[in-house]
């Protein structure tokens, strides 16, 4: 292997590693938050890609009726909860706001891109918006009502979740895979390196998403929140921050980099309803080997997968794969050696 090869596959895997390790940062966030192992968080990535395939060819996104039809579901387990516990109008009022209202006005607005050419970014930012909702819906619907359960129940409850919303992408979607057009034809030559525009946008939007994260769990009342509740959610109770809102917010957020990671990669792989389980899972890697609570170790592994399997793919591209996930196995026997769960850095 030569040295341009080697650069080559280092910035692919880098590349690809940056994907992975924003997916790793919100698994890593929903589970300390939680408790719930979020397999599913690869779906809302071919959602996302699939959807705006779907608005740039000027086909309705069939994925609107999915969010209008789980909007009416959770409207309707937030009366009966407002009825057993006898709160007032206003408690429907913003159940209907929030979950008949939003969805429908976020599904007109993704119809209505895919019925007239719009430009990239309007079409990005319809799909992102459209399927991020599904995220707390999916809280709402599975994991808000056995809030107190054991992670291992959680664990089987994702796994759940994800073998319906691949069913979903099926009868969505279809089979054929399917990618975007390049974003941007830019190339940045630094001798005989040649850095392709696609790549710069995908480190920059995930360095720019880093930062905002950081400022947000930093510098804003409800990222603190998050960040109590992770390290303590009785202590958090007492202190009245609501576990059930603080699981909404994480899932919202988590499909939201789910989403914008899709948008990151729709362009430079052919994707199809089944493909978030790979990516997904090379997220969950990443973040075992984080152990679940520290975000810096979870990006280190991500990068490192992504490494792996760029150089898998050159060396044996048949066992890439098998590579990728025999690395959880030294994770887990080291981990299951020491008894420890990893650094807390929140």
């Amino acid at each position: 292997m030569d040295t341009s090869l080697a650069i080559l596959l280092t910035q692919d895997g880098i590349v690809t590693g940056a994907i992975y390790a924003l997916l790793a940062t919100a698994l890593v966030l929903v589970f300390s938050i939680t408790h719930v192992p979020f397999v599913p968080l690869g779906g809302f990535v071919t959602f996302t890609a699939l959807t705006l395939v779907a608005i740039q060819e000027q086909r309705t996104p069939l994925v609107a009726y999915v969010v209008m039809t789980l909007g009416v579901l959770c409207f309707l387990l937030e009366v009966a909860g407002a009825w057993r516990s006898g709160a007032g109008g206003r408690a429907v009022l913003r159940a209907a706001g929030q979950y008949l209202l939003a969805p429908a006005v976020l599904s007109a607005l993704a119809v209505a891109a895919s019925r007239a050419t719009v430009p990239v970014p309007v079409g990005m930012l319809a799909a992102c918006l459209l399927i991020v909702p599904i995220g707390p819906m999916i809280y709402r619907l599975a994991f808000q009502p056995l809030i107190d359960s054991d992670p291992l129940t959680f664990f089987m409850l994702s796994i759940a979740v994800e073998v319906s919303m691949i069913g979903m992408g099926l009868v969505l979607f279809g089979p054929e895979g399917a990618r975007t057009e390049a974003y941007t034809d830019f190339q940045l030559t630094l001798g005989d390196l040649v850095i392709p525009g696609q790549s710069l946008f995908i480190l920059g939007a995930a360095v720019l998403l880093t930062v905002g994260l950081f400022f947000f769990f930093n510098r804003t009342i409800r990222g603190k929140m998050l960040r109590a509740t992770a390290v303590n959610r009785t202590g958090a109770q007492l202190m009245g921050i609501s576990v059930v809102r603080s699981g909404q917010l994480a899932f919202t957020l988590a499909a939201l980099i789910g989403a914008i990671c899709g948008l990151l990669i729709a362009p430079r792989i052919t994707l199809n309803y089944s493909s978030g389980l790979m990516i997904g899972m090379k997220g969950f890697i990443a973040a075992v080997v984080g152990g679940f609570v520290s975000y810096p170790i979870a990006a280190l592994g991500a990068l490192l997968i992504g490494l792996l399997e760029s150089f898998s793919s050159f060396w044996m591209s048949a066992w890439k794969e098998v590579i990728v996930f025999t690395l959880i196995i030294p994770v887990l026997l080291f981990r299951t050696l020491h008894g420890g769960d990893g650094d807390d850095t929140h």
